[in-house]
């Protein structure tokens, strides 16, 4: 379900039926691609006429034999009054939608989205609303066996089988039509539509129109409680030390102010796109963030910005560059001999302009072109305002600022390798400029005149190299200068912090281990601490003496899979990067991590807790021990990924739906430590998406992906029920499922069916969580079957939010980020008040639970 992006994840829209003109110069597999795609609708729409076709031929008789019974030969009204699925609608004199003042009110939002099947499949015939007259039965047809995912008559996937869901670009969104849906009054049934697709739900008994439900704003409420992880992949210079003792660093759109002794977070909030960059004022209290650029979901630009803050009232004190940066912003420094009176900034346009503004009055007070290739770190001199040096790709140039004008010098690599990076840079005590390159070397730069005396104010100065010094195998991604006058490297590939003498002597060092990375940046803590951010997004906390213990961990790819423990404040993880991750949510830390043998995809916990289900993108699934971390059972059902995994409430099966269209049902014995395939469930047409169990452990209901809502008879022997009508009372352990009477309020105008990639029902059964593809997380109240039903809405990913679930309790709602990698935990605000009684996520005496 995840559209084309933009940076850092944000998704991109265009003009709606937009599509590249298929001429002679287009590739031949787009152009394919294309077609087959129209001749997929072609046969939904054909399979969807033979069906209606059938339906019709099937009353046809019944309505043959009232004829001679008829007044003046007029067929009775009952009768002949049926839906386009052959069901029978209004009594005689009721009008099909509901008047308010002088317009018509809709019954159901018009939604769009990619061709598929609608889900009225396989209801040959229901029962009369109540009070209608009775019809003469019609001789029942023989049920005829549902369509092979193949032929002719079924209706296509949305995509080629085996494609992953990542892999399928959405086509953009277009705003609704006007499309009138059919809502029957007597309670049967309600329609929306998925572009143009109708879907069928019927209204559980005893409610009137619409359910005779009305959908308002939950009076609970999310607040960000922690944020699992770290930006260390592909940003630098991002983990600082406040005045408060605060470490901050970012995550998705989420500035994180982390307090290490007390386990708190507090959260900077302003940005809409993801951050990508961060600089800390003089007095160590202000703060400057840049984030990216994007578009929301309208695909309105959303441009890059800089906001300059106080850490210590997180209120924003002036906004820097609306509308003069491009993509986004790529660097930023305060300057120093100045007090932090300017801020430089360069952006991630084609020729990275560079500007120095005002702080105090947020105006821009210069503007250059710097180069076309990428710049990396941006600094001023420490001891001048006027001279500015950034380094990038194969340069490094030193700046002089006069006025209106930055006038640039190349720096000059002589007889020594001009590297293809210089990655990082410092001033020392001396004010020479000590550079960190992609070949592992050390360059000191020695400030000169033109005649090569000492340099002086206003005299011409240009820098030389002075001294290499080998310091590392590979890039070194940093360099910090110590209070003590000595320096401190982080190597890449040799993952090695360096301590160096003032003159470049090697005096100490100390290696990572290897499951936490290179060495992104580095940060001086109180007295001899260092605090070391790493490409594998975790932050770490030692000394070179001691070696070095993380703080803060994460994943380090797109994460999918989420599962919360059945009895306490645990939930498990699992995504790209092929790690299994348990975390606690009471210490907010990462309790294990297991590496998987490929990607994990979805999760699940046993109803006891003590085991987990986990299924792959190879189409394997594993169940393993969660105090061992052992392998306990695994198995494999075709060659596709699995979409979900989930027990039954009592843990006696276990389902997998996978992406080859079915779900397997296994048996459950010896304590979830034996599975033996009990049956499978065959009837959809596109990938399984989501699952849910009912109550009693015997039903299943199940979403595809071309949007069908079908249920199973699980005991009776994994049988598909044709007659979704009598499922329409049932009642479900948990609602995860997308597609469903009691969630369709969630789904927004304009849909095109792929905009909401998870949904999860809280277990007092009163809230609605959904994650969107637009980097947002809503809360509706439950059911939610009322028509553009209002939700609170949440923002901090930075990407499509790939998952929702709420704790056992209901005190908290995990979700996750994709590209953006981030897991975010949050805390339910509001709502009836708990028993007072201590659990394992109960907040430590003396702990302000909403401090964190």
């Amino acid at each position: 379900m995840e559209p084309a992006r933009g940076p850092c994840g944000s998704p991109v829209s265009g003009p709606a039926g937009a599509a590249a003109p298929l001429g002679p110069s287009a590739p031949l597999e787009p152009r394919l691609r294309r077609l087959e795609e129209e001749l997929a609708l072609v046969r939904a729409a054909l399979a969807d006429a033979l069906r209606r076709l059938g339906l019709y031929e099937q009353h046809l008789p019944r309505l043959l034999r009232l004829l001679p019974r008829a007044t003046n030969g007029a067929v009775p009204e009952p009768c002949l009054q049926l839906d386009p699925d052959g069901l029978p609608l209004t009594p005689p004199g009721l009008p099909q939608t509901i008047s308010v003042g002088t317009q018509t009110e809709e019954m159901m939002p018009t939604l769009e989205g990619q061709p598929g099947a609608s889900g009225d499949q396989g209801v040959p015939q229901e029962p009369p609303p109540p009070g209608s007259p009775p019809c003469p039965p019609a001789p029942a047809p023989a049920s005829p066996e549902p369509p092979a995912p193949d032929s002719p008559t079924a209706a296509p996937s949305l995509a080629p089988r085996g494609a992953h869901k990542e892999l399928r670009p959405k086509e953009p969104t277009q705003s609704p039509g006007t499309r009138r849906g059919n809502y029957n009054l007597e309670g049967v049934s309600v329609k929306m539509f998925l572009r143009g697709r109708p879907i069928t739900m019927y209204v559980p008994s005893g409610l009137g129109p619409y359910g005779g439900l009305r959908t308002e704003l939950p009076p609970e409420r999310l607040q960000l409680d922690w944020v699992y992880g770290y930006r260390g992949r592909d940003s630098r210079s991002n983990l600082h030390v406040l005045a408060s003792g605060e470490l901050v660093y970012f995550m998705a759109c989420v500035v994180v102010l982390l307090h290490v002794p007390l386990r708190r977070q507090r959260h900077y909030l302003r940005h809409s796109d993801c951050v990508r960059c961060l600089a800390v004022h003089p007095d160590r209290l202000r703060v400057a963030t840049g984030q990216a650029a994007g578009v929301d979901k309208d695909g309105k630009l959303l441009q890059p910005v800089v906001y300059i803050w106080d850490s210590a009232t997180l209120l924003t004190l002036q906004q820097i560059g609306l509308g003069s940066f491009e993509r986004g912003v790529g660097s930023l420094a305060f300057s120093t001999a100045d007090h932090g009176a300017f801020l430089c900034v360069v952006d991630d346009s084609n020729e990275h302009m560079m500007s120095v503004w005002d702080c105090a009055r947020g105006t821009k007070l210069v503007e250059v072109k710097s180069t076309n290739e990428s710049v990396l770190a941006v600094e001023f001199n420490p001891q001048d305002s006027s001279s500015v040096i950034t380094s990038g790709k194969s340069h490094i140039y030193f700046w002089t600022w006069s006025g209106a004008t930055l006038t640039k010098k190349q720096g000059i690599f002589g007889k020594y390798k001009k590297p293809k990076f210089i990655q990082c840079f410092i001033f020392n005590a001396d004010g020479d400029v000590l550079t960190g390159d992609s070949e592992g070397n050390i360059l000191t730069w020695t400030r000169v005149t033109g005649d090569g005396c000492t340099p002086g104010k206003g005299v011409k100065e240009t820098y030389q190299i002075g001294q290499q010094t080998r310091a590392h195998e590979g890039s070194i991604f940093t360099l910090c200068h110590r209070r003590d006058g000595t320096v401190l490297s982080g190597g890449g590939k040799d993952r090695r912090v360096v301590c160096w003498s003032p003159a470049l002597a090697l005096l100490q060092e100390a290696e990572l281990p290897e499951r936490f990375g290179a060495v992104r940046t580095i940060a001086e803590g109180p007295g001899d601490e260092l605090l070391v951010g790493t490409t594998r997004n975790a932050l770490l906390r030692g000394t070179l003496d001691t070696g070095f213990t993380p703080i803060v961990q994460g994943h380090t790819d797109k994460v999918w899979g989420l599962a919360t423990h059945p009895s306490c404040c645990l939930f498990l993880t699992c995504g790209h990067d092929r790690q299994l991750c348990l975390w606690d949510g009471q210490e907010h830390a990462l309790a294990w991590s297991l590496a998987l043998e490929d990607t994990g995809l979805c999760a699940d916990f046993h109803p006891g807790g003590q085991l987990v289900a986990v299924g792959l993108l190879t189409g394997r699934w594993l169940v393993l021990d969660m105090t061992t971390q052992q392998l306990l059972a695994g198995g494999s059902d075709g060659n596709e990924q699995l979409s979900v995994v989930r027990f039954s409430p009592d843990g006696s099966f276990l389902a997998i739906g996978s992406h080859d269209n079915f779900i397997y049902i296994y048996s459950v014995t010896e304590g979830g430590r034996k599975y033996t395939r009990f049956g499978r469930c065959t009837g959809h047409s596109s990938f399984i998406t989501h699952l849910d169990w009912s109550k009693d452990g015997h039903f299943i209901m199940s979403n595809s992906g071309d949007y069908e809502i079908l249920y199973w008879d699980i005991a009776g022997g994994c049988k598909l029920l044709r007659n979704r009508f009598e499922s329409r009372d049932r009642e479900w352990a948990s609602y995860t499922c997308v597609l469903g009477f009691h969630v369709f309020g969630v789904w927004p105008d304009g849909s095109d069916g792929t905009d909401i990639n998870s949904l999860c029902r809280s277990h007092h059964e009163r809230l609605v969580a959904v994650a969107d593809d637009f980097c947002k997380v809503h809360l509706f109240q439950y059911p939610c079957a009322c028509p553009k039903a209002p939700s609170h809405v949440y923002g901090g990913h930075g990407s499509h939010v790939t998952n929702v679930r709420f704790t056992h309790d209901d005190e908290h709602l995990i979700s996750l980020g994709g590209k953006d990698t981030s897991v975010f935990q949050w805390r339910v605000l509001g709502g009836p008040t708990p028993p007072c009684s201590r659990s394992p996520c109960t907040p430590e005496p003396g702990v302000d639970p909403d401090s964190r």
